[in-house]
């Protein structure tokens, strides 16, 4: 979802925006999908910081005001964004989860109806503090959840529990709001692989999100404030009011086209289809919490639970 990063990057330099950031060494698709990257450009790491300043800047000084969302607890992964993430009932003691993109999985974007569940993984994480500097590598031990069917969503169990990272680099995970977000909250899009804030708006719900052969239920709509680009798939979308987490930050469409990849167009409840042009979106999680029990041990039969099943 999403054009590759090449493409973003290029309409970058032509806004003016300047240089653009590095990019990350080769893994996976999640270059043509999202908002991941594309791994085929290069650029200065020195220009990363210029840009990356001065877009952060102009998003705070021409945006709604954002308040206390900063980086802490944020990752980047090789190919997108993500961050460290606990449900209101999760204990220090529990094994830490990272949330990002299911488009955003190493071993490929699962299909339509396709479901991941607990296979192993080592890959690894860049942990961010609230200016934004890797404190850490934490690495994963499995996929405890991933697809793209109704959501774009993937939890990865890490080897460290929140105990032993707020321990070690006192860094508390950020909570996942257990209800429906708001039209007209502020929110915050939080980017680790950009090291980027993106402040803007919930502008409202598309019932359904076609994006080539994949549906979403239920996405968040930014308002167009959030011109988020490839690097940022998996961000946390954060409440400025709660800092809690309410959504996570997927794809948007980048040149008109009709629910093609990159392209997603919304459908109503009457199969209306409308194409918004340069607005983007993210997937709704605060149903999530009902599929994570004791030890955040994953429960697709949980009451509650709403998660697609393999």
């Amino acid at each position: 979802m999403r054009k590759p990063l090449g493409a973003a990057l290029l309409a970058l330099a032509i806004a003016g925006a300047g240089a653009a950031p590095a990019v990350a060494a080769p893994v996976d698709s999640a270059a043509s999908f999202g908002k991941g990257v594309d791994t085929g450009s290069v650029t200065s790491v020195v220009n990363d910081t210029v840009a990356t300043t001065a877009d952060t800047l102009g998003q705070v000084l021409n945006g709604p005001k954002a308040k206390a969302v900063n980086f802490a607890g944020t990752v980047a992964l090789s190919n997108c964004s993500g961050s460290v993430v606990r449900f209101p009932d999760s204990e220090d003691n529990d094994p830490a989860l990272v949330m990002t993109n299911g488009h955003c999985l190493e071993t490929g974007m699962p299909g339509p109806g396709e479901v991941v569940v607990d296979r192993a993984s080592s890959r690894t994480f860049s942990l961010l503090n609230a200016s934004g500097s890797r404190v850490a590598t934490l690495r994963a031990s499995k996929i405890a959840y991933g697809t793209m069917t109704d959501t774009d969503v993937a939890f990865y169990q890490l080897t460290t529990t929140y105990g032993q990272i707020k321990s070690s680099y006192s860094i508390n995970p950020l909570t996942v709001a257990d209800t429906h977000p708001v039209k007209g909250t502020a929110i915050t899009v939080a980017s680790g692989y950009w090291k980027r804030l993106y402040n803007c708006n919930i502008d409202g719900f598309a019932y359904q999100l076609k994006e080539g052969d994949w549906t979403f239920k239920d996405s968040v709509r930014y308002t167009s404030a959030c011109n988020t680009i490839g690097g940022t798939s998996g961000s946390p979308v954060i409440d400025q009011a709660t800092n809690q987490v309410v959504a996570v930050n997927n794809t948007g469409n980048e040149s008109g086209e009709r629910c093609t990849v990159n392209n997603p167009c919304e459908v109503d409840e009457s199969g209306n289809v409308t194409v918004r042009q340069g607005i983007n979106y993210a997937q709704q999680i605060y149903q999530i919490h009902a599929c994570f029990g004791v030890d955040n041990k994953l429960d697709l039969s949980a009451s509650g639970c709403v998660l697609p099943k393999p």
